[in-house]
């Protein structure tokens, strides 16, 4: 049998060390422990030759990465494992889980010179997002996230294109905060057909997004949030609702794959090397 066109790292954002009590760690085969991977379409990787990183440490503590201090630890931690992946030429594409993509851009200037597509699930859900209506909204949780997140849409020039962010009021845990409502016991209620106040408060935020934000398309946040995607995509459908909702892992897999189609990569001028041959000689706004 050939060997399969797509040949992709998926890296997580994060580990967290054993036994910890904040966050619900993942054992067993890689579908196993990739997060998500019931929920989104994971038809999307049958083409692909793939395999599964578990991703830095948590060097700040044993609890999901939720501000920006989290962000910045495991984002200068992932990238040794973009750069070795990178150097073994095992792969033409690198998809980096976790809705703050830390560490993308960088990731994005060490694997140009290597021909490795890189891909994130915010930067993704927004260009997809950007193409199904004129404006996308964001269901997102904890608001240091929302701000956190609210960045990476300006930062990547969707400000113009997003039209919310609206929270639905959950968070990690952590220490001192260890009895609130968790967004893992809401999906296994979900998933078990029985009522979930999370998936009835996204389906409202969705829907109002698109009724008071303007909002023509539903993208999410954090990825501990991409699971609500079939059920909020349903809530929405049964209340007359014509409305594509998205999630960053398919739109991740699916921008890498059509990367690697159309043989593409970052711009040498916006992911420069040491001594690029030719430069602009400003940079212009």
């Amino acid at each position: 049998m050939p060997d399969k066109k797509y040949r992709f790292l998926l890296i997580q954002p994060f580990h967290v060390p054993g036994g910890s009590k904040y966050y619900h760690d993942r054992k067993g085969t890689k579908e196993e422990r990739l997060m998500n991977y019931k929920e989104f379409n994971h038809k999307y990787l049958e083409d692909v030759e793939w395999e599964l990183d578990e991703g830095p440490p948590t060097g700040y503590g044993d609890w999901a990465v939720e501000n920006r201090e989290e962000f910045a630890w495991v984002a200068a931690a992932r990238l040794p494992i973009v750069k070795k992946a990178c150097k073994s030429g095992k792969y033409n594409g690198i998809v980096l889980l976790g809705g703050g993509e830390p560490g993308f851009l960088e990731s994005r200037e060490i694997c140009r010179p290597h021909n490795v597509a890189v891909t994130s699930c915010a930067f993704s859900q927004m260009h997809v997002a950007s193409m199904l209506g004129r404006k996308f909204s964001v269901i997102d949780f904890a608001e240091p996230h929302n701000m956190y997140y609210s960045n990476l849409i300006m930062q990547h020039g969707f400000d113009r294109r997003c039209a919310s962010i609206r929270n639905i009021g959950y968070y990690h845990p952590r220490p001192g905060y260890e009895n609130e409502p968790d967004l893992v016991d809401e999906r296994k209620k979900a998933v078990a057909g029985e009522r979930s106040v999370a998936v009835e408060k996204a389906v409202a935020a969705a829907e109002a997004a698109l009724e008071e934000d303007g909002a023509e398309a539903i993208t999410f946040g954090c990825s501990g949030s991409f699971w609500l995607q079939p059920f909020v995509q349903e809530g929405l459908n049964e209340r007359g609702w014509e409305v594509p909702v998205v999630e960053g892992y398919g739109c991740a897999i699916g921008l890498a794959k059509m990367m690697v189609d159309l043989g593409i990569n970052a711009s040498g001028i916006t992911f420069p090397g040491d001594r690029p041959r030719r430069s602009p000689k400003k940079v212009t706004f």
